[in-house]
């Protein structure tokens, strides 16, 4: 059994926490939210008013925060706050300069640390079975795999500092350009008379088989499971979509790398967030490519 402390517990960081609880580890959790506390007290998870009181005696702090400018602030209180050797771990998706900036200052107390953001939506969170992308040392990895594993099914160390940030930013790149042409594809094949059903078949066994497709397939029937069955309900919003592929332009102009697809894919999200869908799961932009 570990004490671990847990810094954010809204959609993600909540369903973690209570993972972690039902690991037998003692989590003591913090958020600026009552009705966040509340769910996750609800869930095992003992509560404080306060992050010093939240990471008093904490053999481990995660956090899960919404922006890097947050991950910064609160790990530079925690560089002063815990005890030399504690491990820190954020699994928020932030900027990779803001990350390696948090590893910076866990290091002025010699706290080994990863930036180890997650995929898998709100589902993977409640069902414990996130993917971690960890950046960080070897010796922090090693202490964080087993707590890491009480949230997570796949654990991949990527490399150094902020290395889970970047792997975390080119993934969803990915997902969200694959999206895009997975609803295309749908909107198409509706103008030119082809079942959904059909079109699924064909392309879950053929060249266009992908997550977005065969997993989160973006309209009511094939895959039962997807947000599309339930009114495109959110396991991963649109707004969500739009910050990460935001941060992988901010990335590829800082590198000087070329990503056309991704700068086009940040571009409609944007407008789909703008007309007023950022609640709605990434999926729903199906919807928006149907009629314009």
């Amino acid at each position: 059994m570990t004490k671990i402390a847990f810094v954010g517990l809204g959609n993600m960081g909540g369903p973690m926490a209570a993972n972690l609880v039902k690991a037998g580890h003692a989590v003591t959790g913090f958020d600026l939210s009552p009705v966040s506390l509340e769910a996750a007290s609800r869930n095992g998870v003992a509560t404080a008013d306060s992050l010093p009181e939240a990471i008093a005696g904490a053999e481990c702090v995660i956090t899960m925060l919404p922006k890097g400018e947050h991950v910064v602030s609160v790990w530079k209180d925690l560089s002063t706050l815990v005890s030399a050797g504690t491990l820190l771990i954020d699994s928020s998706t932030i900027d990779v300069d803001s990350a390696r900036a948090a590893h910076e200052m866990a290091a002025i107390n010699t706290c080994p640390s990863l930036d180890a953001p997650v995929s898998g939506g709100t589902g993977g969170a409640a069902a414990g079975t996130l993917t971690f992308m960890a950046g960080g040392s070897q010796e922090a990895f090693d202490r964080a795999k087993t707590i890491l594993e009480a949230m997570g099914r796949k654990i991949v160390h990527c490399g150094g500092d902020g290395a889970g940030q970047a792997a975390k930013i080119c993934n969803n790149m990915i997902l969200g350009i694959s999206m895009i042409g997975v609803c295309e594809a749908f909107a198409l094949g509706e103008k030119l008379g082809l079942s959904h059903q059909a079109l699924f078949d064909v392309a879950s066994t053929s060249s266009g088989q992908c997550w977005s497709l065969t997993t989160y397939c973006p309209v009511p029937g094939p895959v039962p499971t997807s947000p599309a069955n339930n009114d495109y309900k959110p396991g991963f919003t649109a707004a969500l979509m739009l910050k990460d592929l935001t941060l992988a332009q901010q990335a590829a102009i800082a590198t000087g790398a070329s990503t056309p697809l991704g700068a086009e894919a940040a571009q409609v999200y944007g407008l789909f967030e703008k007309r007023g869908n950022g609640e709605r799961d990434f999926s729903a932009i199906i919807e928006m490519l149907r009629t314009d």
